[in-house]
């Protein structure tokens, strides 16, 4: 997997301050997207070790709420195999840090739809993000007025009670802990 650029700092993508990852690679090619050079899955640099231990380091401090995944596209096939280690150890180490995941996909048709039963990795990978803002950005759905989102059509997600009930579970802002 590669990757765009790592923030350490993000205020945008999440509630809180966060360490941002943007991964290379996508194929949904959103008109109009934020991000249009991360289309191309080999733009960037190759994510190793040495980046997951410079991550793990920035969301140390207690003042960083967690961990936001961006793109590129996160649950593409590649990204989803790269970035599984890291949530993994990211929550086994801060179990109280929240990881938010941006995707294009949608969760009920293209996450739990066929990713779930395709690919081995994605039922564990969901079992460790607390967040999922779906859908592909559409600009005749753009609106400044929504946080975390940057189309009306894009939902957040709680994938954890959303697992749990076997159902779509949006998540509740108002009584989020986070």
């Amino acid at each position: 997997m590669n990757y765009a650029d790592i923030k350490i700092c993000d205020v945008a993508n999440g509630t809180g301050v966060r360490v941002s990852l943007f991964v290379s690679g996508c194929t949904h090619h959103c008109p109009n997207c934020f991000n249009p050079e991360t289309w191309d899955f080999n733009y960037g640099k190759a994510f190793t070790d040495k980046e997951t231990d410079y991550i793990m380091e920035a969301v140390a401090p207690p003042h960083i709420a967690g961990l936001s995944l961006l793109g590129g596209e996160p649950l593409e096939f590649v990204n989803q195999q790269g970035i599984l280690p890291l949530v993994k150890r990211l929550k086994e180490t801060y179990p109280q840090k929240t990881i938010w995941c941006y995707t294009g996909y949608d969760f009920e048709k293209d996450v739990m739809g066929k990713m779930m039963h395709q690919w081995d990795f994605t039922p564990s990978l969901l079992s460790y993000l607390d967040i999922l803002v779906d859908g592909e950005f559409i600009e005749e759905k753009k609106d400044l007025g929504l946080r975390f989102r940057g189309s009306s059509n894009q939902r957040i997600i709680d994938v954890q009670k959303s697992l749990a009930e076997k159902k779509l579970v949006l998540w509740d802002e108002k009584g989020a802990f986070f």
